[in-house]
């Protein structure tokens, strides 16, 4: 028969886990209606997603302010156009 394993119970409960400068202070819970709550408005953490975040579907949008655009990477067509 196999033994069970004990459980772990030594890591802290309250250690909080690393997070982006910008989110320092950030917390979210789940309380028991399973409502989502966060310490920062879903204002501010859009904001930083639309700074920090490549979203593919966003990339060739201009209206949305503060986002993060990829820089397009040349052809074989436009280098052999340049080389000429």
């Amino acid at each position: 028969m196999a033994k069970k394993k004990p459980n772990d119970t030594t890591k802290p409960a309250a250690e909080k886990p690393r997070v982006h400068k910008d989110l320092d202070g950030f917390d979210i819970q789940i309380n028991s209606f399973g409502e989502i709550t966060t310490s920062f408005d879903m204002d501010r953490i859009n904001e930083f997603l639309n700074k920090n975040v490549d979203d593919k579907k966003l990339r060739d949008r201009e209206d949305i302010p503060g986002r993060k655009t990829r820089k397009k990477k040349k052809t074989s067509e436009e280098e052999e156009e340049e080389e000429e």
